[in-house]
């Protein structure tokens, strides 16, 4: 039977769906299908929302999904953890979820919300907050536009952020942050005993951090002369160990390195100026370690 897999429909889809086409998986969905087609006959991809995930697995109508740790934790669902995976809609950082208010609120901690009125779409989390905290309030679930909410209607927000510019542009100010999220992938834990669904979702697994370490690195390639070759390997960073071939002219060895995207605007000067010539810089799809 085929591992089916849960993604997450809306803000995280477009990222998600180019993740897996860098892990070699290329899925494709219409605008209004629930079932993306794959090219890979032990995999089934089902559009859900993220905030579904993970009683889904936990469930077993779902063998694996790729969900926000935040929705794991709000549903409180029973699931094995098989990989942390950071990225995000935009960026690469994790994602918060806040208190805010208006900047001219008198709120200034979690202890001012003593009975005031509180919108979230994170329930869950935000009363149990309440409860570390001693505080009791009223928290209404929020079916969207949360920002607009306050102050006219409620007196504080619990809301997502990955950069807060949202919260900026509707004259919001975080107070706390409450939770810190990132994107998981998890499997029901029946489904992780079976030996066949568990190797595919750990070759899954594997491949999707793959594509993730690529993303922040390149491939360097260079031409160095002899007498310069051990002053340009001390320059130039890798994985391991730069790759270094002989070519025809006995006088010229090519070199090749795995590195980090935003140093090679500070190495290649001095690689240049060491020798090193006929460089080049390539994108990387996986960089599995």
């Amino acid at each position: 039977m085929p591992v089916i897999l849960g993604l997450p429909k809306g803000s995280l889809q477009d990222a998600t769906f180019n993740m897996m086409r860098k892990a070699g998986f290329h899925v494709q969905a219409g605008s209004r299908s629930y079932v993306p087609s794959v090219d890979d006959p032990e995999l089934q991809c089902r559009l859900i929302r993220p905030q579904e995930i993970s009683r889904y697995v936990e469930l077993g109508l779902l063998d694996a999904g790729i969900t926000g740790f935040d929705w794991i934790y709000e549903n409180n669902s029973d699931v094995h953890e098989v990989s942390e995976m950071c990225y995000s809609k935009a960026t690469s950082r994790p994602v918060r979820w806040v208190l805010a208010v208006p900047n001219d609120s008198p709120i200034q901690s979690v202890k001012d919300l003593q009975g005031k009125r509180i919108a979230t779409e994170a329930v869950g989390l935000t009363n149990r907050y309440l409860a570390q905290h001693g505080v009791t309030a009223e928290v209404e679930f929020s079916w969207g536009a949360t920002e607009v909410k306050a102050p006219e209607l409620v007196d504080a927000i619990v809301e997502l952020t990955e950069t807060g510019s949202s919260l900026r542009a509707n004259n919001l100010r975080i107070v706390e942050t409450i939770l810190t999220s990132t994107t998981r992938l998890i499997a029901n834990k029946k489904a992780w005993t079976d030996a066949a669904k568990r190797a595919k979702i750990e070759q899954l697994a594997m491949l999707l951090q793959g594509a993730l370490a690529a993303e922040s690195r390149v491939l360097l390639k260079l031409n160095v002369p002899a007498a310069q070759l051990e002053t340009v390997s001390a320059i130039l960073p890798s994985l391991h160990a730069p790759t270094i071939n002989r070519l025809n002219d006995a006088e010229w060895f090519a070199v090749e390195s795995v590195v980090e995207e935003k140093v090679v605007r500070d190495i290649v000067p001095p690689l240049r100026a060491a020798g090193a010539t006929g460089i080049i810089e390539l994108p990387l799809n996986k960089v599995i370690f």
